[in-house]
Protein backbone atom coordinates (compact mmCIF):
# COMPACT_ATOMS: atom_id res chain seq x y z
CA UNK A 1 0.00 0.00 0.00
CA UNK A 2 1.46 3.36 -1.14
CA UNK A 3 4.82 1.60 -1.61
CA UNK A 4 6.06 3.77 -4.48
CA UNK A 5 4.95 7.03 -2.86
CA UNK A 6 6.52 6.00 0.46
CA UNK A 7 9.84 5.16 -1.19
CA UNK A 8 9.95 8.51 -3.01
CA UNK A 9 9.09 10.51 0.12
CA UNK A 10 11.71 8.57 2.08
CA UNK A 11 14.33 9.38 -0.57
CA UNK A 12 13.42 13.09 -0.61
CA UNK A 13 13.77 13.47 3.15
CA UNK A 14 16.88 11.31 3.30
CA UNK A 15 18.56 13.77 0.91
CA UNK A 16 17.34 16.71 2.98
CA UNK A 17 18.66 15.09 6.16
CA UNK A 18 22.13 14.70 4.65
CA UNK A 19 22.30 18.42 3.89
CA UNK A 20 22.06 19.46 7.54
CA UNK A 21 21.30 23.20 7.40
CA UNK A 22 18.71 23.89 4.68
CA UNK A 23 18.31 26.91 2.44
CA UNK A 24 14.95 28.22 1.18
CA UNK A 25 15.84 26.78 -2.24
CA UNK A 26 16.49 23.33 -0.73
CA UNK A 27 12.99 23.36 0.78
CA UNK A 28 11.42 24.58 -2.47
CA UNK A 29 13.17 21.86 -4.49
CA UNK A 30 12.00 19.20 -2.04
CA UNK A 31 8.42 20.46 -2.17
CA UNK A 32 8.48 20.41 -5.98
CA UNK A 33 9.69 16.79 -5.92
CA UNK A 34 7.01 15.96 -3.38
CA UNK A 35 4.28 17.48 -5.57
CA UNK A 36 5.46 15.44 -8.55
CA UNK A 37 5.48 12.27 -6.42
CA UNK A 38 1.92 12.93 -5.26
CA UNK A 39 0.72 13.43 -8.84
CA UNK A 40 2.51 10.26 -9.96
CA UNK A 41 0.67 8.46 -7.14
CA UNK A 42 -2.55 9.67 -8.79
CA UNK A 43 -3.47 12.21 -6.13
CA UNK A 44 -5.98 14.75 -7.42
CA UNK A 45 -4.19 17.82 -8.85
CA UNK A 46 -6.01 20.37 -6.68
CA UNK A 47 -5.53 18.23 -3.57
CA UNK A 48 -1.79 17.90 -4.27
CA UNK A 49 -1.46 21.66 -4.82
CA UNK A 50 -3.35 22.45 -1.63
CA UNK A 51 -1.25 20.03 0.42
CA UNK A 52 2.07 21.42 -0.86
CA UNK A 53 0.85 24.99 -0.37
CA UNK A 54 -0.06 24.27 3.27
CA UNK A 55 3.31 22.65 3.96
CA UNK A 56 5.17 25.55 2.31
CA UNK A 57 3.21 28.13 4.31
CA UNK A 58 3.96 26.43 7.63
CA UNK A 59 7.58 25.55 6.81
CA UNK A 60 8.56 29.13 5.98
CA UNK A 61 9.76 30.81 9.14
CA UNK A 62 9.19 27.70 11.23
CA UNK A 63 11.45 27.75 14.27
CA UNK A 64 13.55 24.60 14.34
CA UNK A 65 12.85 22.66 17.51
CA UNK A 66 15.82 21.73 19.66
CA UNK A 67 15.40 17.99 19.17
CA UNK A 68 14.76 18.21 15.42
CA UNK A 69 16.77 18.88 12.33
CA UNK A 70 15.24 21.14 9.69
CA UNK A 71 14.27 18.15 7.53
CA UNK A 72 12.51 16.49 10.48
CA UNK A 73 10.55 19.69 11.13
CA UNK A 74 9.30 19.72 7.54
CA UNK A 75 8.51 16.01 7.84
CA UNK A 76 6.48 16.75 10.98
CA UNK A 77 4.54 19.47 9.13
CA UNK A 78 3.90 17.14 6.18
CA UNK A 79 2.69 14.44 8.57
CA UNK A 80 0.21 16.82 10.21
CA UNK A 81 -1.09 18.04 6.85
CA UNK A 82 -1.62 14.49 5.55
CA UNK A 83 -3.49 13.64 8.78
CA UNK A 84 -5.68 16.71 8.25
CA UNK A 85 -6.29 15.65 4.65
CA UNK A 86 -7.26 12.09 5.61
CA UNK A 87 -9.25 13.03 8.71
CA UNK A 88 -7.86 13.57 12.19
CA UNK A 89 -10.30 11.31 14.02
CA UNK A 90 -11.59 7.83 13.32
CA UNK A 91 -15.27 7.95 12.34
CA UNK A 92 -17.31 5.79 14.68
CA UNK A 93 -19.76 3.20 13.44
CA UNK A 94 -23.31 4.59 13.39
CA UNK A 95 -25.53 2.25 15.36
CA UNK A 96 -29.31 2.32 15.11
CA UNK A 97 -31.16 3.27 18.30
CA UNK A 98 -33.33 0.22 17.72
CA UNK A 99 -31.60 -2.98 16.49
CA UNK A 100 -30.85 -4.23 13.97
CA UNK A 101 -28.44 -1.65 12.55
CA UNK A 102 -28.75 -1.72 8.77
CA UNK A 103 -25.60 -1.34 6.63
CA UNK A 104 -26.11 -0.83 2.89
CA UNK A 105 -23.08 -1.71 0.77
CA UNK A 106 -23.01 -0.38 -2.78
CA UNK A 107 -20.48 -0.22 -5.62
CA UNK A 108 -19.72 -1.27 -9.16
CA UNK A 109 -19.19 -4.83 -10.30
CA UNK A 110 -15.67 -6.08 -9.67
CA UNK A 111 -14.94 -3.78 -6.74
CA UNK A 112 -14.94 -6.67 -4.26
CA UNK A 113 -18.30 -5.81 -2.69
CA UNK A 114 -19.43 -9.35 -1.80
CA UNK A 115 -16.11 -10.32 -0.21
CA UNK A 116 -16.03 -6.99 1.64
CA UNK A 117 -19.52 -7.64 3.03
CA UNK A 118 -18.22 -10.83 4.66
CA UNK A 119 -15.03 -9.13 5.87
CA UNK A 120 -17.09 -6.36 7.49
CA UNK A 121 -19.40 -8.92 9.10
CA UNK A 122 -16.39 -10.79 10.50
CA UNK A 123 -14.93 -7.53 11.85
CA UNK A 124 -18.25 -6.78 13.58
CA UNK A 125 -18.41 -10.33 14.94
CA UNK A 126 -15.03 -9.75 16.62
CA UNK A 127 -16.63 -6.68 18.24
CA UNK A 128 -19.17 -9.01 19.89
CA UNK A 129 -21.93 -8.20 17.40
CA UNK A 130 -24.23 -10.77 15.82
CA UNK A 131 -24.26 -9.86 12.12
CA UNK A 132 -26.48 -11.18 9.34
CA UNK A 133 -25.57 -11.00 5.66
CA UNK A 134 -28.41 -10.20 3.26
CA UNK A 135 -28.09 -11.37 -0.37
CA UNK A 136 -29.70 -8.44 -2.20
CA UNK A 137 -27.71 -8.83 -5.42
CA UNK A 138 -30.20 -10.49 -7.76
CA UNK A 139 -28.46 -9.36 -10.96
CA UNK A 140 -25.32 -11.51 -10.90
CA UNK A 141 -26.23 -15.23 -11.04
CA UNK A 142 -23.39 -16.42 -8.79
CA UNK A 143 -23.60 -13.58 -6.25
CA UNK A 144 -25.91 -15.32 -3.79
CA UNK A 145 -23.96 -18.58 -3.92
CA UNK A 146 -20.66 -16.71 -3.45
CA UNK A 147 -22.03 -14.88 -0.41
CA UNK A 148 -23.30 -18.14 1.10
CA UNK A 149 -19.96 -19.91 0.65
CA UNK A 150 -17.95 -17.01 2.10
CA UNK A 151 -20.44 -16.52 4.92
CA UNK A 152 -20.23 -20.19 5.88
CA UNK A 153 -16.41 -20.11 5.90
CA UNK A 154 -16.51 -17.06 8.23
CA UNK A 155 -19.28 -18.45 10.44
CA UNK A 156 -21.70 -15.67 9.42
CA UNK A 157 -25.34 -16.57 8.58
CA UNK A 158 -26.74 -15.41 5.25
CA UNK A 159 -30.35 -14.50 4.47
CA UNK A 160 -31.12 -15.39 0.83
CA UNK A 161 -34.19 -16.05 -1.31
CA UNK A 162 -33.28 -17.91 -4.49
CA UNK A 163 -36.77 -17.35 -5.94
CA UNK A 164 -36.89 -13.60 -5.29
CA UNK A 165 -37.04 -11.11 -8.15
CA UNK A 166 -37.21 -7.90 -6.15
CA UNK A 167 -34.18 -6.73 -4.16
CA UNK A 168 -36.26 -4.32 -2.08
CA UNK A 169 -38.44 -7.15 -0.79
CA UNK A 170 -35.38 -9.25 0.03
CA UNK A 171 -33.95 -6.33 2.01
CA UNK A 172 -37.21 -5.87 3.95
CA UNK A 173 -37.52 -9.58 4.74
CA UNK A 174 -33.86 -9.72 5.82
CA UNK A 175 -34.49 -7.00 8.41
CA UNK A 176 -37.56 -8.84 9.66
CA UNK A 177 -35.59 -12.09 9.86
CA UNK A 178 -32.83 -10.32 11.80
CA UNK A 179 -35.32 -9.00 14.37
CA UNK A 180 -36.88 -12.44 14.83
CA UNK A 181 -33.50 -14.14 15.25
CA UNK A 182 -31.84 -11.46 17.40
CA UNK A 183 -29.23 -10.26 14.90
CA UNK A 184 -28.10 -6.75 15.81
CA UNK A 185 -26.50 -5.87 12.43
CA UNK A 186 -27.65 -6.55 8.86
CA UNK A 187 -25.16 -6.06 6.01
CA UNK A 188 -26.85 -5.80 2.62
CA UNK A 189 -24.81 -6.93 -0.38
CA UNK A 190 -26.48 -5.11 -3.28
CA UNK A 191 -26.17 -5.43 -7.06
CA UNK A 192 -23.50 -3.61 -9.03
CA UNK A 193 -23.03 -2.76 -12.68
CA UNK A 194 -20.02 -2.41 -14.93
CA UNK A 195 -20.73 1.31 -14.90
CA UNK A 196 -23.11 3.70 -13.17
CA UNK A 197 -26.55 3.70 -14.77
CA UNK A 198 -30.07 4.80 -13.87
CA UNK A 199 -31.55 1.31 -13.12
CA UNK A 200 -28.74 0.65 -10.60
CA UNK A 201 -29.27 3.96 -8.83
CA UNK A 202 -33.05 3.57 -8.78
CA UNK A 203 -32.76 0.13 -7.15
CA UNK A 204 -30.31 1.37 -4.53
CA UNK A 205 -32.49 4.41 -3.80
CA UNK A 206 -35.54 2.14 -3.41
CA UNK A 207 -33.65 -0.12 -0.93
CA UNK A 208 -32.50 2.93 0.99
CA UNK A 209 -36.03 4.38 1.18
CA UNK A 210 -37.50 1.03 2.27
CA UNK A 211 -34.93 0.12 4.94
CA UNK A 212 -33.49 3.44 6.26
CA UNK A 213 -29.87 2.25 6.63
CA UNK A 214 -27.70 3.72 9.38
CA UNK A 215 -24.61 3.29 7.21
CA UNK A 216 -24.34 3.59 3.41
CA UNK A 217 -20.83 2.52 2.45
CA UNK A 218 -19.41 2.59 -1.07
CA UNK A 219 -16.98 -0.23 -1.86
CA UNK A 220 -14.40 1.19 -4.28
CA UNK A 221 -11.52 -0.46 -6.12
CA UNK A 222 -8.32 1.43 -5.25
CA UNK A 223 -6.59 0.21 -8.43
CA UNK A 224 -8.89 2.40 -10.58
CA UNK A 225 -7.16 5.57 -9.33
CA UNK A 226 -8.99 8.85 -9.80
CA UNK A 227 -11.88 7.05 -11.48
CA UNK A 228 -12.76 5.82 -7.98
CA UNK A 229 -13.12 9.47 -6.94
CA UNK A 230 -15.51 10.13 -9.84
CA UNK A 231 -17.53 7.04 -8.96
CA UNK A 232 -17.71 8.11 -5.31
CA UNK A 233 -18.93 11.55 -6.30
CA UNK A 234 -21.77 10.05 -8.38
CA UNK A 235 -22.88 7.60 -5.68
CA UNK A 236 -22.68 10.28 -3.01
CA UNK A 237 -24.85 12.67 -5.02
CA UNK A 238 -27.61 10.06 -5.23
CA UNK A 239 -27.35 8.20 -1.93
CA UNK A 240 -25.57 10.56 0.52
CA UNK A 241 -22.86 8.10 1.55
CA UNK A 242 -21.65 7.82 5.13
CA UNK A 243 -18.22 6.65 3.98
CA UNK A 244 -16.12 4.43 1.72
CA UNK A 245 -14.32 1.12 1.87
CA UNK A 246 -11.29 0.86 -0.42
CA UNK A 247 -10.34 -2.62 -1.60
CA UNK A 248 -7.20 -4.12 -3.17
CA UNK A 249 -4.74 -2.05 -1.18
CA UNK A 250 -2.47 -5.03 -0.54
CA UNK A 251 -0.49 -4.47 -3.73
CA UNK A 252 1.53 -1.45 -4.82
CA UNK A 253 -1.48 0.62 -5.84
CA UNK A 254 -0.75 4.29 -6.33
CA UNK A 255 -3.29 5.10 -3.63
CA UNK A 256 -4.05 8.62 -4.86
CA UNK A 257 -7.80 8.11 -4.61
CA UNK A 258 -7.51 7.26 -0.91
CA UNK A 259 -5.62 10.51 -0.32
CA UNK A 260 -8.02 12.56 -2.43
CA UNK A 261 -11.45 11.23 -1.58
CA UNK A 262 -12.29 13.18 1.59
CA UNK A 263 -11.16 16.50 0.14
CA UNK A 264 -13.20 15.96 -3.03
CA UNK A 265 -16.41 14.38 -1.68
CA UNK A 266 -16.37 15.36 2.00
CA UNK A 267 -16.90 11.69 2.88
CA UNK A 268 -14.37 9.75 4.96
CA UNK A 269 -12.70 6.47 4.16
CA UNK A 270 -13.96 4.07 6.84
CA UNK A 271 -12.17 0.80 6.09
CA UNK A 272 -9.46 -0.56 3.82
CA UNK A 273 -9.04 -4.06 2.45
CA UNK A 274 -5.41 -5.17 2.68
CA UNK A 275 -5.50 -8.74 1.41
CA UNK A 276 -7.61 -11.62 0.17
CA UNK A 277 -8.10 -13.24 3.57
CA UNK A 278 -11.44 -12.58 5.25
CA UNK A 279 -9.76 -11.00 8.27
CA UNK A 280 -7.82 -8.49 6.14
CA UNK A 281 -10.09 -5.49 6.72
CA UNK A 282 -8.79 -2.57 8.80
CA UNK A 283 -10.55 0.52 10.16
CA UNK A 284 -9.15 3.61 8.43
CA UNK A 285 -7.39 5.97 10.85
CA UNK A 286 -5.77 9.06 9.31
CA UNK A 287 -2.82 9.21 11.73
CA UNK A 288 -1.89 5.59 11.12
CA UNK A 289 -2.12 5.84 7.33
CA UNK A 290 -0.03 9.05 7.40
CA UNK A 291 2.65 7.19 9.36
CA UNK A 292 2.72 4.43 6.76
CA UNK A 293 2.91 6.88 3.85
CA UNK A 294 5.88 8.65 5.46
CA UNK A 295 7.67 5.36 6.10
CA UNK A 296 7.14 5.49 9.88
CA UNK A 297 5.33 2.15 10.04
CA UNK A 298 2.11 1.70 11.99
CA UNK A 299 2.82 0.50 15.50
CA UNK A 300 -0.79 0.79 16.75
CA UNK A 301 -2.14 -1.49 14.02
CA UNK A 302 0.78 -3.83 14.65
CA UNK A 303 -0.12 -3.95 18.34
CA UNK A 304 -3.78 -4.65 17.54
CA UNK A 305 -2.75 -7.59 15.38
CA UNK A 306 -0.33 -8.69 18.10
CA UNK A 307 -3.07 -8.72 20.75
CA UNK A 308 -4.78 -11.48 18.79
CA UNK A 309 -1.60 -13.53 18.52
CA UNK A 310 0.67 -12.87 21.50
CA UNK A 311 0.52 -12.35 25.23
CA UNK A 312 0.66 -9.05 27.13
CA UNK A 313 4.33 -9.38 28.04
CA UNK A 314 5.34 -9.50 24.37
CA UNK A 315 3.12 -6.47 23.64
CA UNK A 316 4.79 -4.47 26.41
CA UNK A 317 8.18 -5.38 24.96
CA UNK A 318 7.18 -4.10 21.51
CA UNK A 319 6.03 -0.83 23.06
CA UNK A 320 9.30 -0.46 25.02
CA UNK A 321 11.42 -1.16 21.96
CA UNK A 322 9.52 1.46 19.96
CA UNK A 323 10.08 4.13 22.62
CA UNK A 324 13.76 3.44 23.23
CA UNK A 325 14.94 2.39 19.78
CA UNK A 326 17.15 -0.21 21.52
CA UNK A 327 16.51 -2.93 18.99
CA UNK A 328 18.95 -5.79 18.41
CA UNK A 329 19.08 -9.08 16.52
CA UNK A 330 17.71 -10.95 19.54
CA UNK A 331 14.63 -8.74 19.40
CA UNK A 332 14.40 -9.10 15.62
CA UNK A 333 14.47 -12.89 15.90
CA UNK A 334 11.71 -12.81 18.54
CA UNK A 335 9.58 -10.48 16.40
CA UNK A 336 9.95 -12.72 13.33
CA UNK A 337 8.62 -15.64 15.37
CA UNK A 338 5.72 -13.50 16.57
CA UNK A 339 4.98 -12.33 13.03
CA UNK A 340 4.34 -15.89 11.92
CA UNK A 341 1.27 -15.89 14.19
CA UNK A 342 -0.04 -12.55 12.87
CA UNK A 343 -0.47 -13.04 9.14
CA UNK A 344 1.36 -12.25 5.91
CA UNK A 345 5.03 -11.48 6.54
CA UNK A 346 5.15 -8.76 3.87
CA UNK A 347 2.09 -6.90 5.19
CA UNK A 348 3.24 -7.10 8.81
CA UNK A 349 6.80 -5.96 8.02
CA UNK A 350 5.45 -2.75 6.49
CA UNK A 351 3.93 -1.82 9.85
CA UNK A 352 7.38 -1.77 11.49
CA UNK A 353 9.15 1.62 11.44
CA UNK A 354 12.04 1.63 9.00
CA UNK A 355 10.96 -1.39 6.99
CA UNK A 356 9.34 0.70 4.24
CA UNK A 357 12.80 1.99 3.35
CA UNK A 358 13.93 -1.48 2.35
CA UNK A 359 14.54 -1.85 -1.41
CA UNK A 360 11.44 -2.94 -3.33
CA UNK A 361 13.15 -6.11 -4.53
CA UNK A 362 13.82 -7.09 -0.92
CA UNK A 363 10.20 -6.46 0.11
CA UNK A 364 8.98 -8.43 -2.92
CA UNK A 365 11.02 -11.42 -1.76
CA UNK A 366 9.71 -11.38 1.79
CA UNK A 367 8.34 -14.86 2.20
CA UNK A 368 8.85 -17.87 4.46
CA UNK A 369 12.02 -18.83 2.58
CA UNK A 370 13.47 -15.34 3.00
CA UNK A 371 12.53 -15.32 6.67
CA UNK A 372 14.34 -18.61 7.27
CA UNK A 373 17.44 -17.20 5.55
CA UNK A 374 17.47 -14.20 7.89
CA UNK A 375 16.88 -16.48 10.89
CA UNK A 376 19.83 -18.62 9.81
CA UNK A 377 22.12 -15.57 9.85
CA UNK A 378 20.91 -14.47 13.29
CA UNK A 379 21.13 -17.98 14.76
CA UNK A 380 24.74 -18.23 13.52
CA UNK A 381 25.64 -15.31 15.79
CA UNK A 382 26.64 -15.74 19.41
CA UNK A 383 24.24 -14.34 22.07
CA UNK A 384 26.65 -11.43 22.60
CA UNK A 385 26.66 -10.62 18.86
CA UNK A 386 22.86 -10.74 18.66
CA UNK A 387 22.53 -8.39 21.62
CA UNK A 388 25.26 -5.99 20.48
CA UNK A 389 25.64 -5.90 16.67
CA UNK A 390 28.32 -3.19 17.00
CA UNK A 391 30.91 -5.88 17.85
CA UNK A 392 30.50 -7.62 14.48
CA UNK A 393 34.03 -7.43 13.06
CA UNK A 394 35.10 -8.71 9.64
CA UNK A 395 36.22 -12.07 11.06
CA UNK A 396 32.97 -12.51 12.95
CA UNK A 397 31.01 -11.72 9.79
CA UNK A 398 32.95 -14.34 7.84
CA UNK A 399 32.16 -16.94 10.49
CA UNK A 400 28.45 -16.04 10.54
CA UNK A 401 28.18 -16.06 6.73
CA UNK A 402 29.89 -19.44 6.55
CA UNK A 403 27.71 -20.90 9.29
CA UNK A 404 24.43 -19.68 7.76
CA UNK A 405 25.20 -20.40 4.12
CA UNK A 406 24.78 -16.72 3.21
CA UNK A 407 27.12 -14.15 1.73
CA UNK A 408 28.94 -11.33 3.50
CA UNK A 409 26.91 -8.91 1.36
CA UNK A 410 23.63 -10.38 2.61
CA UNK A 411 24.81 -10.12 6.20
CA UNK A 412 25.90 -6.49 5.72
CA UNK A 413 22.47 -5.64 4.25
CA UNK A 414 20.79 -7.17 7.30
CA UNK A 415 23.03 -5.18 9.69
CA UNK A 416 22.38 -1.96 7.77
CA UNK A 417 18.64 -2.57 7.88
CA UNK A 418 18.74 -3.10 11.66
CA UNK A 419 20.50 0.27 12.00
CA UNK A 420 17.81 1.89 9.83
CA UNK A 421 15.04 0.38 11.96
CA UNK A 422 16.67 1.82 15.09
CA UNK A 423 16.87 5.30 13.52
CA UNK A 424 13.28 5.19 12.29
CA UNK A 425 12.02 4.08 15.70
CA UNK A 426 13.76 7.04 17.36
CA UNK A 427 12.39 9.47 14.74
CA UNK A 428 8.91 8.04 15.12
CA UNK A 429 9.07 8.45 18.91
CA UNK A 430 10.21 12.08 18.59
CA UNK A 431 7.40 12.85 16.15
CA UNK A 432 4.84 11.38 18.50
CA UNK A 433 6.24 13.22 21.54
CA UNK A 434 6.27 16.55 19.72
CA UNK A 435 2.75 16.06 18.42
CA UNK A 436 1.59 15.22 21.97
CA UNK A 437 3.22 18.43 23.30
CA UNK A 438 1.45 20.46 20.62
CA UNK A 439 -1.90 18.95 21.60
CA UNK A 440 -1.28 19.85 25.25
CA UNK A 441 -0.45 23.45 24.33
CA UNK A 442 -3.68 23.76 22.40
Amino acid sequence: MFDTLTHKITEIFARLGRKGRLSAQDVEDALRELRISLLEADVNLEVARSLISSVREKAVGEEILKTFTASETILKILYEEIVRLLGEEEVRFQWSSKPPTNVLLCGLQGSGKTTTAVKLALWLKKKDKKPLLAACDLQRPAAIHQLQILGESAGIPVYADLQARNAVEVARRALSYAQDHFHDVVIMDTAGRLQIDEPLMQELQAIKDATSPSEILLVADSTTGQEAVNIAREFNNRLDLTGLIFTKLDGDTRGGAVLSIKAITGKPVRFIGTGEQLDSLEPFVGERIAQRILGQGDILTLLEKAREAVDREEIRKIQTLTKTGKFNFEDLLAQFRTIRKMGSLRSIMKLIPGMSSMPSEVMDNLDEKGLKRIEAMILSMTPAERQNPDILSASRKRRIASGSGCTIQELNRLIKQLEEVRKQMKTFTRLQETRAKHKIRR
